[in-house]
């Protein structure tokens, strides 16, 4: 626990044997529940994570690969379940399994939320001094655009819109439409477009991106739909503002 409150890690995974285990070795202390998500791997990700988790674990698999959101989806479906008495202040954090995210960042992460000072935080990989080379120039410059167009649609300055490593509060979880969370590489457009339209706070917080061997799974045909997301996003807000006035 943090502040009182329940800490849930959930690790969206796909094909992750060589990094699962790290992640979940490495999990701080104040995390009450870790779970992980194996995202239909052909892989050892299961095997591995199995071997590395602590009484803290909750081990789940997809059959068949669903997409990160989905994955995502069942983690938060899952923690939601396990704590239907929990507190509003609650934190339900995503760490990927490719160990991209570093875990010395997570108490930075969940604290406005425990604190009440938030309902979302993200981390912000571009505070980082360096990160457009460690990122590479495809990755920065993408994921530059997708913070702007997001932050237009919202109506509010995001700077790194991509960034998976956030918490969310139960209170602002029971608020969302987590059943029809998109599926893929959206999903953080999709989550901002619905805190937006609920005009729930988003804050954003410094992290330290991990960048190795591995490789980006996001691909050309993914673009497509998060530009949708964008424009759905605005869609929602504008559509709220509009019901309010």
């Amino acid at each position: 626990m943090l502040e009182g409150s329940s800490v849930i890690v959930i690790v969206p995974a796909f094909q992750e044997q060589q990094r699962i285990a790290r992640v979940v070795e490495t999990m701080p202390e104040f995390v009450d529940m870790i779970v992980v998500v194996d995202d239909g791997s052909r892989d050892e990700t299961t095997e591995r994570a199995r071997r590395a988790a602590d009484a803290r674990t909750v081990l789940m698999k997809h059959e068949k690969r669903r997409g990160v959101g989905a994955a995502i989806k069942t983690g938060y479906q899952e923690a939601l379940a396990r704590g239907a008495h929990g507190r509003p202040t609650d934190a339900l954090c995503i760490m990927a399994g490719d160990g991209q995210m570093h875990p010395n960042d997570l108490r930075s992460v969940v604290l406005p939320i425990v604190l009440g000072e938030a309902d979302y935080v993200k981390g912000d990989r571009f505070r980082i001094e360096g990160v457009r080379r460690a990122m590479g120039w495809p990755r920065w410059v993408g994921g530059m655009l997708f913070s702007f167009l997001t932050s237009l649609a919202i109506g509010q300055a995001i700077s790194d819109s991509q960034c998976g490593f956030t918490a969310l509060s139960r209170a602002a979880a029971m608020q969302l439409d987590l059943v029809g969370l998109w599926p893929s590489f959206g999903y953080p457009n999709d989550i901002l477009g619905q805190l937006a339209a609920k005009r729930l706070r988003i804050r954003e917080v410094p992290v330290m991106p991990i960048y190795g061997t591995e490789q980006s799974k996001l691909r050309l045909r993914h673009l497509p739909p998060i530009f949708y997301l964008v424009a759905r996003a605005a869609a929602r807000r504008l559509g709220t503002r509009n019901e309010s006035q």
